[in-house]
């Protein structure tokens, strides 16, 4: 889990907005102007660090890649769409989040409409019955349900491990009774990025001749296809607010798309138009993290879009299966009883009419992430119940390299899901759990969200086969394989970054892990969180179903002094006697371009000896006067000059490619060819094809705070014009700081707002299900 690929979804033009609970239509509202004049004299220089820094003192850049952008053929796409105004930033980027996951032909969309009205019986009948969870993974797409789907037919017997490995069959045998030999780790090899499902050339004429017609630009043909499937002609012929499923369609431009189509047939009140609304609601909710929504902010939202009964119309949304609705708080399904209809309870008393009854909290959601939720709780809950807790590590756990480190393999010992929570320094502790539990004879991996946190990894625990990136262990490109049954070929699985899952993610991950296994969750919970919909990480910790280990390890240095207390949300001046830390104050934003590049290029690699390759710049958003596309263009132009010959890039540009919605991969541009862009991420070749390049790459000198999470630099840059003020907040800042090892520079043009987001603007909430569920799950072991 992009407005650009690689960037949070729901950010657009911003980082913090993501995590907004604001009504999801107006998230381009919240981000910084784009053109505004940058504050003037940064004057709060030494409220952060050395006062006495001056401009050849002031190194530091931290390296990485800033997600691969869908950005080029949405923006153009979106723009020509728009025929009733400009879309912001925002909404432009944010919405092309979609346009990386093909949707189903309609004959699926009509089953799939099916399938939820089945999955809301279910759920209604668990909650009556209190019975068995309802199934999990109907409601992913792509390669999670593809490896749901081989999951579950093994677990059914309907096919045999064999079915899905190339190794024969062997046969069939309780899981995994003791541990087995794991299958060798697979050598990376030249990847393929994945290419979008190609669309019929009478499919994109059918779609051409019904934009036409409506006064649509054509070139939203290919992205409609996309979106809607083969049939999208016909779909957009009878329903034209489906065109709200195209990435960067906005509510003003379906309607005025419909209007052409329908004529007098049309209305604010059709109930086609208000169908599709509360879905592109709910999934611009979705964007911005939530994985549900307050009823009574569906219902405003409907209302700003001149819905005039959006009580109505939410209903109808809920019986027609566009979105399903849950119940929190207070008693979900009230069963009348006898006595009930007499007026009394049990004891023949009446109630008392005054006794104070908890509220009862209406929340609405798409299929997709009820279902991941719902499958995650049963599967955390699984987790903790089916562990062995006899398990004898005191040896280990004596020989451990710290206090911390030896409290988290007790506690491992003892459970079949562990919280750990700490800052970089704190990272040792994981790798020192996976080192005594390989010691023990258990096949115990490391799972981290970036290649970067694999190799920091790899080398704190000091076996490379130990250590694998999330996405490259889910698709079988790396770690152990797969066992007899299908799960994943491992006893005890320690994920990094854990802030950095998102539900369906999570999802996946806890499907694939046999009974028994034990999963550890470790990560700094101050950072940004998942790109994707929900708060997994942070549920876990609150709903408490498991134990805690906290680290007592402190990050070491003045770079960690600083973190430490932006974390509690305190902005000290710390001594920086080697200019670890470095504030550079500027009055606008050319200024700020120009000190940054002046950074990357001359004073942190005269001052520290670290090269422009290894500093990374962060910056608030993409767009602006300061944002990620101007620093990006600046710093191409000083570091590697050239006429951007394939797409707009040369050999040597630094990139970040984006294989998937919330995954941004950093990397060099080698070559290009008939096969396309040719790119080494971490050491991986990988050929990213021609029509995926303009989407789905984009230049990497310069990034957002949420494409930097998970990964760290020799040296950092954080840029700060005046108009990013209202973007920043104190997880942004969190995450932003922390992401350079030896060296950070702050290029300062917020004045007191750094501060006042520092101590006044915490992380937003995100509505999610999954702590209620998790504490409603029978967890007889949970740490209270």
């Amino acid at each position: 889990m992009t407005a650009l690929p690689g960037e949070t979804p729901g950010t657009g033009g911003t980082d913090t907005p993501q995590d907004a609970v604001s009504p999801p239509d107006e998230a381009g509202a919240q981000e910084p102007t784009a053109d505004a004049d940058p504050a003037s004299d940064a004057a709060g220089a030494a409220e952060v660090v050395d006062p006495a820094s001056t401009e050849a003192a002031e190194p530091d850049a931290g390296a990485e890649a800033e997600a691969a952008s869908t950005e080029g053929a949405t923006e153009a796409v979106a723009a020509s769409a728009d025929t009733e105004g400009a879309s912001t930033d925002a909404d432009t980027e944010a919405a092309s989040t979609d346009a990386a996951s093909p949707a189903p032909e309609l004959s699926e969309a009509q089953a799939e409409l099916a399938a939820q009205r089945e999955l809301r019986e279910r759920i209604e009948q668990r909650k009556a019955a209190k019975a068995a969870p309802i199934a999990a993974g109907a409601g992913l797409s792509g390669t999670a349900a593809d490896l749901l789907a081989a999951v579950r037919a093994v677990e059914s017997g309907e096919k045999t491990g064999s079915a899905f490995f190339a190794s024969p069959a062997p046969a069939q045998a309780p899981r995994r009774p003791a541990p087995a030999a794991a299958q060798p780790p697979r050598t990376p090899a030249p990847q393929a990025a994945p290419a979008p499902r190609s669309a019929s050339p009478e499919a994109l004429e059918a779609v051409r001749a019904v934009l036409v017609e409506g006064g649509a630009p054509e070139a939203l043909a290919r992205p409609a296809v996309g979106a809607l499937g083969e049939q999208a002609g016909e779909l957009l012929r009878t329903d034209p607010w489906q065109l709200l499923a195209v990435p960067g369609v906005r509510p003003e431009q379906a309607d005025g798309f419909a209007r052409a189509l329908l004529g007098a047939d049309c209305g604010p009140d059709d109930g086609r138009r208000t169908a599709a609304l509360v879905g592109w609601v709910l999934e611009r909710a979705a964007l911005q993290g939530h994985t549900a929504l307050d009823a009574g902010d569906v219902r405003a939202a409907l209302a700003e879009r001149a819905v005039s009964d959006p009580d109505a119309a939410v209903r109808e949304a809920v019986e027609e299966g566009v979105a399903l609705l849950f119940q929190e708080g207070g008693d979900e399904e009230p069963e009348e009883t006898e006595a009930d209809a007499d007026g009394t309870d049990e004891g023949g008393l009446a109630p008392d009419a005054d006794t104070p009854r908890e509220p009862v909290r209406v929340l609405l959601g798409l299929d997709r992430y009820a279902l991941a939720e719902e499958s995650l709780a049963d599967g955390l809950a699984r987790l903790v119940n089916t562990c062995e807790k006899a398990a004898d590590w005191a040896e280990a756990a004596a020989a451990a390299p710290s206090p911390s480190a030896a409290e988290l393999i007790r506690t491992t010992a003892a459970a079949g899901l562990v919280a750990h929570s700490g800052g970089e320094a704190a990272r040792a502790e994981p790798a020192a759990l996976i080192a005594a539990a390989r010691g023990l004879g258990l096949r115990a991996f490391g799972a981290a969200h970036s290649e970067d946190g694999r190799l920091r990894l790899s080398a704190a625990i000091g076996d490379p086969d130990t250590a694998v990136t999330l996405s490259g262990l889910l698709s079988g490109a790396q770690g152990p394989g797969r066992d007899e049954d299908g799960a994943l070929a491992l006893d005890l699985l320690v994920v990094l970054d854990a802030p950095q899952l998102d539900v369906e993610g999570a999802a996946v991950l806890v499907e694939a892990l046999a009974d028994g296994a034990r999963l550890v969750l470790s990560g700094d919970p101050g950072v940004l969180g998942s790109a994707g919909a929900g708060r997994v990480f942070a549920d876990v910790l609150a709903a408490r179903t498991c134990p805690q280990v906290v680290s007592r390890t402190p990050d070491p240095g003045p770079i960690g002094e600083l973190v430490s207390g932006i974390g509690i949300g305190e902005l000290n001046q710390v001594d920086a006697p080697g200019k670890e830390v470095v504030i550079v104050p500027v009055r606008d934003a050319g200024e700020a371009v120009h000190r940054t590049v002046q950074l990357v290029a001359d004073s942190v690699p005269r001052a520290f000896s670290i090269p422009a390759d290894e500093t990374q710049v962060i910056t608030v958003g993409h767009g602006g006067a300061a944002g990620t596309r101007v620093l990006n263009e600046a710093l191409k132009q000083r570091l590697n000059p050239g006429p951007g010959r394939f797409g707009g890039f040369d050999p040597g540009d630094r990139v970040v490619h984006v294989p998937a919605p919330g995954r941004a991969v950093p990397g060099v541009v080698r070559s290009a060819d008939a096969e396309g862009l040719h790119l080494d991420c971490g050491g991986v070749p990988v050929v990213v094809p021609q029509e995926r390049v303009e989407s789905s790459v984009r230049h990497g000198w310069a990034l957002s705070a949420h494409q930097a999470a998970g990964m760290r630099w020799p040296a950092a840059v954080v840029v700060l014009p005046g108009d990013a003020a209202q973007g920043l907040s104190r997880p942004w800042v969190y995450t932003a700081f922390g992401r350079g090892e030896r060296h950070l520079s702050v290029v300062h043009g917020v004045d007191q707002a750094l501060p006042r987001a520092v101590e006044q603007v915490p992380a937003q909430e995100r509505t999610t299900r999954l702590r209620p569920l998790l504490e409603a799950l029978p967890t007889p072991d949970a740490a209270s």
